[in-house]
């Protein structure tokens, strides 16, 4: 409540950025009544494990707004979704006598993670390109696709996140043909680009991994459209996809008491979405390219740009200030960025942003961007980018059932034996049974002293490693 009063600009998730959205399309008697609707399966009220009415017509409406061939509503996140996809895609395989394999990208959430221990899978992974002048990961290629299916001729499935955490999507058709061509299903993790398929323009059907050949797409509806957090949507849209097997895994994986109020968010974004679609995603490119367009003429001030980019995604930085220093400037102006990385701060727009929260992030980054005009440059940030993110093929060995704790600052040379996962963006750096290697424990620290949240690292600077 007291964030609420400060009448905060929100360019984090999730997409609805409060409650205007709802009011300004008639959807006030479901704020005004949301605790009315916390109900459970009573008559008339269907049931999310055996669709026959009103949530049946909402997984409709999402599968037409979507194209796919089936769309289940999901309300314990992606998360379930992408392990319910993989659990799926290895129950299909035709060899069972050897362990699954799964090609996933390096820079999987950490939910893909989970689903590697949870299917028993063997994880073969394929590299993200790295982008060295912002510290970040970028596309996923085809050819590295290839080059892992050559490795993993048995692998059920790949699975890739695009776009990633900045935005940035990888050449999904190039993808989909190399992964179709050796008989392996491609599943994307489109969390972060809900909004793709509907934007209806050119550039975003070209980056929309349902419209590029993807067989499972599963998107968080939460993020940057208008459902509340924790919803997301599975979007099938292979035929050879087995329906049966897909709902079995969900079902494993969901709530036995799904949240009828998380569904009637869902519900509304759908509604909304059918009648106010076309003129809500234009309003939105409307702004981001008047967004685009201010922000190039302010001194100090850069805009990432790449060519596999959703620029729904404002990434900037301003000469002479580091990320968290930038993101600190935007927050004393109650204006609230979803992600830091180095010097970059990435700003997350969504369907509920309005022309005054673009209004008001240009001015404070005009303000910002004068107010440090001059200043000598900031060490190189991106540089700890790469020795975290760049990282490839760390050693791997048998972990022991005996583990111990040991400072972070002791731990180089020792085997992980929980995930170390800088959150955001919830990708792990190293994983379990992985030799922690030393050159990102200065990075981790210098984290954890920026009051970064790294998952793995214990409140007194501690890690579980295997006992030696």
């Amino acid at each position: 409540m007291a964030h609420a009063a400060e009448e905060p600009v929100s360019f984090h998730m999730p997409g609805h950025k409060g409650s205007a959205i709802y009011r300004r399309f008639g959807y006030e008697k479901v704020l005004d009544r949301l605790m009315d609707m916390d109900i459970t399966e009573i008559p008339g009220a269907d049931n999310l494990f055996q669709t026959e009415g009103i949530i049946a017509e909402t997984m409709e409406q999402y599968r037409r707004l979507y194209g796919s061939r089936r769309s289940y509503l999901l309300i314990n996140g992606t998360s379930c979704g992408l392990i319910a996809a993989v659990m799926c895609c290895a129950a299909m395989r035709p060899d069972k006598s050897e362990p699954n394999q799964l090609i996933m990208a390096r820079n999987c959430h950490k939910s893909v993670f989970n689903a590697v221990t949870l299917t028993g899978s063997k994880p073969v992974y394929a590299y993200p390109e790295f982008l060295p002048e912002h510290g970040i990961t970028g596309p996923v290629s085809a050819d590295e696709v290839k080059r892992c299916i050559e490795a993993a001729p048995q692998a059920s499935a790949v699975l890739l996140p695009s776009p990633n955490y900045y935005g940035i999507c990888s050449d999904m058709q190039a993808i989909a043909d190399a992964c179709h061509e050796a008989g392996k299903f491609l599943i994307v993790d489109e969390a972060h680009g809900a909004h793709l398929s509907l934007m209806g323009t050119e550039a975003a059907d070209r980056l929309a991994a349902g419209k590029n050949g993807a067989d499972i797409v599963i998107n968080s509806t939460h993020k940057t459209l208008a459902t509340f957090t924790q919803t997301a949507v599975a979007n099938i849209y292979s035929d050879g996809i087995d329906p049966d097997l897909f709902e079995d895994a969900l079902q494993k994986m969901e709530s036995t008491s799904p949240s009828y109020v998380l569904m009637t968010s869902m519900d509304v974004n759908a509604d909304l979405l059918e009648k106010h679609g076309k003129e809500l995603m234009a309003d939105w490119r409307a702004e981001l390219d008047a967004f685009y367009e201010a922000a190039s003429e302010i001194p100090g001030l850069s805009v990432m740009k790449h060519p596999m980019l959703d620029d729904s995604k404002l990434n900037v930085s301003v000469a002479g200030m580091s990320g968290s220093a930038l993101e600190e400037a935007l927050m004393d102006r109650h204006i609230y960025p979803e992600l830091v990385t180095g010097d970059l701060v990435m700003c997350m727009s969504g369907i509920g942003n309005t022309h005054e929260h673009y209004r008001r992030l240009l001015t404070a980054l005009r303000e910002i961007a004068a107010e440090h005009a001059g200043e000598p440059q900031q060490a190189n940030l991106a540089a700890e980018g790469e020795k975290l993110w760049n990282i490839r093929g760390l050693a791997q060995k048998t972990l022991s059932d005996k583990k111990e704790r040991l400072p972070l600052a002791e731990a180089a040379g020792r085997v992980a034996a929980r995930a170390l996962i800088p959150y955001p963006p919830g990708i792990p750096v190293v994983c379990p049974g992985e030799v922690i290697p030393e050159e990102i424990i200065p990075v981790l620290l210098a984290m954890r002293a920026r009051g970064e949240n790294v998952m793995g690292v214990d409140e007194d600077g501690s890690v579980l490693v295997g006992e030696e």
